[in-house]
């Protein structure tokens, strides 16, 4: 795909908002991402297929019903790295618009607290997370981010496991730094970061809030951050 292609397609608002969504791992009806963006059903249907047409987003037909998720996460990667990147307000033509209610601004708030991107921890628990992580000597990052034997003895101790492929060629990188949008500082993603978050949301110390992408760190959750990690919140 061209970097023209790949910017027009991103570049409207509608598959914008559809992409942002996505990042919270799940897959999405068509209808409901419809209901999200404020678009008909018609409308929402043909954007969607030219994002699947790309490859940026993959699809599952259940029924009658149509789930479409991000194709991947190096996709997640792309869109949370756009949506970090810092635009000057008078490039963009006008500043960040200012939340338009007292619930988009509470979302917001959460959102910064605690989130995922795509399948590992992002905001402030995720930056945090990252920092422990190197502090403990879990990861390092001299020649580019990399699990640690440390690193690997702690996972088998939390009783974790990394996929079979993570680091092969053809797989999934094991540690990967991502510029995170709230924080303007890198959290972990690659295999490390999802079985994290996997490992936290299994055992409930993070909890979605509704239908979004923010967490909720649960008094288990605090426990087992600050006893693991020395993560105080």
């Amino acid at each position: 795909m061209s970097l023209t292609h790949l910017a027009g397609l991103l570049a409207d608002p509608t598959r914008a908002a559809f992409c942002t969504a996505l990042l919270d791992g799940r897959a999405w009806t068509a209808g409901e991402l419809a209901r999200h963006a404020r678009v008909a059903p018609s409308t929402a249907s043909e954007q969607l297929s030219r994002l699947i047409a790309a490859g940026l987003l993959a699809e599952e037909r259940q029924g009658r019903h149509r789930y479409v998720r991000l194709a991947g996460p190096e996709v997640a990667t792309l869109i949370e790295d756009l949506a970090s990147f810092p635009v000057p307000a008078e490039s963009a033509g006008r500043s960040s618009p200012a939340p338009g209610s007292l619930r988009e601004a509470t979302r917001m708030s959460a959102e910064a607290r605690a989130r995922t991107c795509y399948d590992h921890l992002a905001g402030r628990l995720g930056v945090a997370v990252r920092d422990a992580a190197l502090a403990r000597g879990l990861v390092a990052d001299e020649d580019g981010p990399a699990l640690t034997g440390r690193g690997r003895s702690w996972l088998a101790e939390l009783g974790a496991e990394l996929p079979a492929r993570a680091g092969r060629p053809g797989g999934r990188p094991v540690v990967r730094t991502c510029l995170d949008w709230t924080e303007r500082r890198s959290h972990l993603g690659g295999a490390f970061g999802a079985v994290l978050f996997r490992t936290a949301l299994d055992r409930s110390w993070v909890e979605r809030i509704g239908t979004g992408r923010a967490l909720r760190v649960t008094p288990d959750g605090e426990r087992a951050l600050r006893d693991l990690l020395g993560v105080t919140l």
